[in-house]
């Protein structure tokens, strides 16, 4: 038996902890986030939710850094 195996994933009605995309045992996805709860499954009722992937904000509302500013090309054009 494995380490993962002994893991025990949360159950319906309990609150996310980690926002995500989570997956039941009916093989249903949704997006949760921290604080909802978990839901029930139609057909299972009370079901297992995994984690199937982190969500994360890829963006910041501050200036960008200097390294991440496209440099201008300095030489001129000619035409």
């Amino acid at each position: 038996m494995s380490s993962k195996d002994k893991d025990m994933l949360p159950m319906s009605k309990e609150t996310v902890e980690v926002e995500g995309v989570y997956e039941n045992e009916e093989g249903r996805e949704m997006h949760l986030r921290r604080g909802e709860e978990f839901p029930s499954d139609l057909v299972l009722g009370k079901t297992e939710w995994e984690m199937t992937e982190f969500a994360y904000e890829n963006h910041s509302e501050s200036e960008p850094e200097k390294h991440h500013i496209p440099k201008r090309n300095k030489e001129k054009r000619k035409t």
